[in-house]
């Protein structure tokens, strides 16, 4: 069965991405990534406070954006901009691959300059983790939006490689959003981020970590939003979070997305499981009588669905429970 597929106008051999994580920030786990039979790596990403403190624009840590502080302090401040340089050039030089850097932002700045040296640098793309937490009441959802289509704009000014944008779903209307960013030019959305959670530790009266790594159930809702995104954008559509199987890659493809993004289950279960996804696709794709992605690629999308309102009904409405 053909696995190919075209992301971003990249030409991948299949849709499977390895997302932005620990297993891609060496040249030598990003090559793993490759013979285990990823179809593109994003690498792991650089905060835009690492690139503005190099570059000399930061200067008080009070302006750190708080998702950045713990990675900061773990992975350092210092030469992270030509340090990032050379993860790409390793990289590059490691596989055939498309090589997609991520850069972690939150606001317009000089370290948007640094977009322009990985493309110099043979970057195949570019992946701009962008988010902004609704947590300031002096701040409406309209003046965070506009600070993230700023940043999509004006970076599609400076760099001619495709530029995905990675966004949470702390939107209040996802679907006209998503469709802001597509007028902006940008070639790929994905859906959704799953940014760092809290629990609380009861006992000792301490907040601590929540779960790190995502579940199989997560996938439910993010198949909800690309079937129906995919439809009114023009961009290609990225699915992440929850697909930990070639099943979850299936009903993502049939979403509408263009390829997917895994990473939990690779630390889960090890690179291996690239190749079972790949296995389960083939054989899925063999008994249904498809050669290709693209001949089911969207077949289940809002637009194409017999029952379009199925997609709206979020209440229970529906179900059949008994008591």
């Amino acid at each position: 069965m053909n696995l190919s597929t075209v992301y971003m106008s990249l030409n991948l051999r299949n849709p499977i991405i390895v997302g932005s994580c620990g297993l891609t920030g060496t040249a030598e786990k990003v090559k793993a990534c490759a013979d285990a039979g990823a179809g593109a790596v994003v690498l792991k990403s650089i905060f835009e406070e690492q690139i503005e403190s190099e570059l000399g624009s930061m200067t008080n840590e009070s302006n750190w954006y708080p998702e950045a502080a713990d990675y900061i302090n773990s992975y350092g401040m210092q030469n992270a901009v030509s340090n990032y340089l050379e993860l790409l050039e390793k990289s590059r030089n490691s596989t055939e691959i498309p090589i997609i850097p991520s850069i972690h932002c939150f606001g317009k700045g000089n370290w948007m300059e640094f977009a322009k040296q990985l493309e110099n640098a043979g970057a195949s793309a570019l992946e701009l983790n962008t988010f902004i937490l609704p947590s300031d009441p002096r701040r409406t959802g309209r003046e965070n939006e506009n600070t993230i289509l700023d940043i999509v704009s004006d970076i599609k000014s400076q760099v001619s490689i495709p530029v995905a944008v990675k966004i949470g779903s702390y939107f209040s209307s996802i679907s006209a959003f998503a469709s802001e960013l597509d007028g902006c030019g940008v070639d790929s959305i994905v859906l959704f981020n799953r940014f760092f959670r809290i629990d609380f530790d009861i006992e000792n009266l301490e907040v601590v970590n929540g779960s790190m790594l995502s579940t199989p159930d997560e996938t439910e809702d993010i198949l909800r939003w690309v079937s129906m995104i995919s439809p009114v954008t023009n961009c290609d559509i990225a699915a992440t979070t929850g697909i930990h199987d070639g099943e979850a890659v299936v009903k993502q493809l049939l979403a509408g997305a263009n390829a997917v993004q895994i990473c939990s289950i690779l630390y889960k279960n090890g690179l291996g499981v690239i190749a079972e996804m790949h296995g389960f696709i083939a054989d899925w794709m063999r008994r249904h009588n498809y050669n290709s992605i693209e001949d089911f690629r969207e077949r289940l999308s809002q637009r194409n669905s017999g029952n379009p309102a199925e997609f709206q009904r979020v209440q229970f409405m529906k179900a059949s429970v008994k008591a």
